[in-house]
């Protein structure tokens, strides 16, 4: 084993934040990264941690788990929600991001950083001896995968996954759409395009005969279900989206007071506010049909499409069998993964993975004891669900008090409950965060 570096493959979120981390340990990290030499069809920049699907991080709110998981980062040093927090974009309790602007700064603060190296190149191979930490994303290239599979054995999954279109917001007709936040929760930080019942069934009925692109290679659309696309949604019943995405629910329009039969929601893409995503519509329609469907929503009907949604394969380990808590290969200890190929789904899990990777990895080059988060936290209780050999029908799943570690005393309101699970967890990582020094 060299006892100069370690190894971070890919410069998505889990492996900038994972590089980061050894850095802070004041080792030198060389950080591959394929791009600009090499893309796959959902990159579109040339920047690290770029986010190919929405803008936002989810809720911020320490009643839900996805804004736990955030406090906990920030409380340890996260490199990812430092930048996040530096962009972020009007999207009330949720923290959405300016997309170019994230990206940009967490590339500048790599790239700055006199302990990180960084290797524009495709890896093929995996070496034996070499601390690595593989974070390449669900977009793995082929010849790498193909690597892994054959260290692994037969032991990857796969499902699919699709990112909304974006349009510009100078295309938008405000005269038919409003901004609003639902229930007026924050600031008015959405703009929302009201259907009346007619317009509704029109639109369900083009969207769910529309053309799809075919999906080569695989004999069934395994999706997950927290990126459904919109037309695969809308084929489970005809107010499924009314409940789902559409909900109108606490989106009375307030120049009138009136109430709507389904709603389409935009969140703010940009610090500018020029771009704007169309919340929930996640989709594998051909381009042509999202222009003619989309369209027909009103207040969209002049939309000017800045990209299109798009669909692509995500694949993602075993882990339950692979890997244990520190996210670190159980048949070859000197390689770890981090990112959606360990099953954590999103963006902030995902630098939640490289956090642990990256701070043991570090630990385990320095010849010192595992940093292991206790179920109590979100963090914990994530790299405890990919790591659970008990684990069947593995999926990939997302912070939630599910998988959080419950109170030993019975508290019946739910917020109050959610609030003392994250007081308990930010007590724990105080703890963690002193032990590790930082």
């Amino acid at each position: 084993m060299n006892n100069k570096y370690i190894n971070v493959i890919g410069a998505g979120l889990a492996g900038c934040e994972a590089a980061w981390q050894v850095a802070r340990q004041g080792i030198r990290v060389r950080l591959f990264e394929m791009k600009p030499n090499k893309k796959t069809p959902a990159h579109h920049s040339d920047t690290f941690a770029e986010l190919v699907c929405s803008n936002s991080l989810k809720s911020d709110a320490l009643d839900n788990a996805a804004g736990l998981l955030k406090h906990e980062l920030r409380a340890l040093g996260s490199l990812i929600m430092a930048c996040a927090d530096e962009t972020k974009v009007p999207a009330g309790a949720a923290l959405a991001v300016d997309r170019q602007g994230f990206s940009n700064a967490v590339t500048e603060r790599i790239k700055n950083n006199p302990l990180i190296e960084i290797i524009n190149d495709e890896v093929t191979s995996l070496s034996k001896d070499d601390i690595t930490i593989v974070a390449t994303g669900p977009l793995t290239s082929d010849k790498l995968a193909g690597e892994i599979s054959g260290v692994i054995g037969d032991e990857s999954l796969y499902f699919f996954d699709a990112a909304a279109p974006i349009i510009r917001s100078e295309s938008i007709d405000m005269s038919i759409a409003f901004k609003a936040s639902r229930y007026n929760k924050g600031d008015a930080d959405y703009i929302n395009c009201p259907m009346n019942r007619e317009e509704y069934e029109a639109f369900y009925e083009a969207l769910i005969n529309a053309e799809t692109v075919q999906l080569k290679d695989f004999e069934d659309n395994k999706v997950f279900e927290g990126c459904m696309p919109i037309e695969t949604m809308a084929k489970r019943g005809k107010d499924t989206l009314r409940f789902g995405p559409l909900k109108p629910v606490g989106l009375p329009d307030p120049r009138t007071g009136k109430e709507y039969y389904a709603v389409v929601q935009l969140r703010q893409d940009d610090k500018a506010a020029s771009l704007f995503n169309m919340v929930g519509f996640q989709t594998h329609l051909k381009w042509g049909e999202q222009k003619r469907v989309f369209t027909m929503i009103p207040g969209l009907q002049n939309a000017e499409f800045e990209r299109y949604g798009v669909m692509h394969r995500n694949t993602f380990l075993n882990s339950p069998v692979l890997l244990d808590s520190v996210y670190r290969l159980k048949k070859q200890p000197n390689l770890f993964f981090a990112g959606q190929m360990t099953g954590v789904e999103g963006y902030i899990e995902s630098a939640s993975s490289g956090f642990v990777a990256g701070v043991n990895a570090a630990r385990q080059f320095q010849g010192l004891s595992d940093i292991i988060f206790p179920g109590n936290t979100a963090i914990g209780a994530l790299a405890r669900y990919i790591s659970s050999p008990g684990t069947t029908r593995f999926q990939p799943m997302n912070a939630n008090f599910g998988i959080i570690d419950p109170l030993t005393e019975r508290i019946r309101n739910k917020k109050e409950r959610y609030l003392s699970i994250a007081e308990r967890a930010l007590k724990t990582i105080e703890n963690i965060k002193n032990t590790l020094d930082i």
